[in-house]
């Protein structure tokens, strides 16, 4: 892929976090091991309505305007890669780690350092 940007459209599906990305051959592809809850926490912060049904975000390995947080690479596990995050949560800073799977070396060859996303509702 020649892209510095990506935009995929994670949702809801049978209680987790998924998304679908034909260009790279994914369908329902799950965020889990805390990843979920990263997502969890980026939408409440950002008040995105109805999020479940569907939000974009958006993510590259360098920043970019309106980003709104970064995902630090810590290491690899069971063959993908361990990030952690930062979020103001209630005026208090909190670190979450979250584990993204091999898919992401659809994107990128190598784990990026350093993952910027941003999430904004999808119209």
């Amino acid at each position: 892929m020649n892209n510095a940007i990506f935009v995929i459209k994670p949702y809801k599906w049978n209680g987790m976090w998924v998304f679908d990305d034909e260009r790279v051959g994914l369908n329902k592809e799950p965020f889990v091991a805390g990843a979920d809850t990263m997502i969890d926490t980026a939408v409440q912060l950002k008040g995105i309505p109805n999020a479940e049904n569907g939000f974009l975000m958006v993510f590259s390995a360098g920043p970019f305007p309106d980003a709104d947080f970064d995902l630090v690479w810590l290491r690899e596990e069971g063959g993908g890669n361990v990030y952690k995050a930062r979020f103001e949560v209630e005026g208090e800073m909190q670190e979450m780690e979250g584990w993204l799977c091999p898919a992401l070396n659809l994107y990128y060859p190598d784990a990026p350092q350093k993952l910027y996303v941003q999430v904004r509702e999808a119209k």
